[in-house]
Formats: C-alpha cells, sequence, structure tokens
C-alpha cells in the first residue's frame, strides 16, 4: 500500500498576457505574489492568439515571471485567487487590463491553474483547475504536449522554464546540504 508523502517545493511564476504600460510596473503589479526573481524576453502575443483582444485590445505582450523563493504545491489554489484579485483591481470599466496566470515548475514538470475546466485538467480545489503543461525529459529539458498552447512551446518559454528549473535544482540542494 502507497503511503502519502509531502511533495517537494516547488518555484512560482505566472504567465502575463498585458499591454505595453503594465510591463514596466510589473514589481508593483505583482507584490502580493511575492518578490520577482527574473522575467522573460517579452513576445508578440497577438501572433499566438486573439483570444482576449476583444477584451484588452490588440498589441498585447507576452511573458513569464518566476518568484524567488519555493512555495508547496498545494498553495497555488490561493495564489491563483490571489492573482483573480490583482486582475480586477487593474480592469477597467469591467474589461481586464492584465492577464495573470500562476503556476509552478517541479523538477518533473510545469503545473497551469485556470478557472477553466476541461478534459485534460483536474480539479484543485476553491473553483480551480489545474494541468500539466510541459513536462521534464532528462536529455531534452521541458518538452510540450498535446494541449500545450502555442506560447508556451517557443524556445523564449522552453529556455525560460528550463533556467527556473535550474535555479529550483540549485534551492532544493542548498536546503539539504
Amino acid at each position: 500500500m502507497g503511503k502519502p508523502s509531502i511533495p517537494e517545493k516547488v518555484k512560482l511564476f505566472t504567465g502575463i498576457i498585458t499591454r505595453e504600460e503594465h510591463v514596466n510596473s510589473l514589481n508593483t503589479i505583482l507584490k502580493p505574489l511575492g518578490e520577482i526573481e527574473d522575467l522573460s524576453p517579452i513576445l508578440e502575443f497577438d501572433e499566438f492568439s486573439q483570444y482576449y483582444s476583444k477584451e484588452m485590445g490588440s498589441g498585447l505582450k507576452r511573458l513569464w515571471v518566476s518568484f524567488r523563493g519555493t512555495i508547496d504545491p498545494e498553495s497555488i489554489v490561493d495564489l491563483k485567487l490571489i492573482s483573480n484579485e490583482i486582475e480586477h483591481k487593474y480592469s477597467r470599466e469591467g474589461k481586464r487590463t492584465i492577464n495573470i496566470d500562476p503556476g509552478y515548475v517541479s523538477l518533473t514538470n510545469l503545473v497551469l491553474v485556470t478557472t477553466k475546466n476541461y478534459s485534460h485538467r483536474i480539479y484543485l480545489g476553491k473553483g480551480i483547475y489545474g494541468e500539466v503543461t510541459l513536462i521534464y525529459r532528462k536529455k531534452e529539458g521541458f518538452v510540450p504536449l498535446q494541449w500545450t498552447y502555442p506560447d508556451y512551446r517557443t524556445p523564449v518559454a522552453l529556455d525560460f522554464f528550463n533556467s527556473v528549473r535550474t535555479k529550483l535544482l540549485a534551492e532544493l540542494r542548498y536546503r539539504t546540504a
């Protein structure tokens, strides 16, 4: 019989989709989630999707942000609820000006959380669902899955998340040394 175990700590990140005006204010905007450790290069989100253009306009920027330290994986549900509050705070006339999608990087995968259910997602609690978006392979690094969003498949994203994983590995080794 298997015995429940406590999972290793993970690194929090957020995917950000926003207009240019918020990019330089991310330290302030994301402060409730923690201290920013690193930012990915910025991509033009419109090259991947028009999904948010009706709500947020065109010319949207896509980047990812990682945070200092580690978190317990189960805290991701509450962090998603905090990100929803931040989105609401910065909305104008009922429309978001920034989309914040938290997730975490573990040594084996990248988990993205959302309020939207779908066939490949599992319920985590408090109206939040999770999906494994990338898996880690020893010789390849992070690799996408069938349902991985196009922007998460880019070399920019994969390089960023491999870098976040490297930092996680160093932090976990430091704790046990």
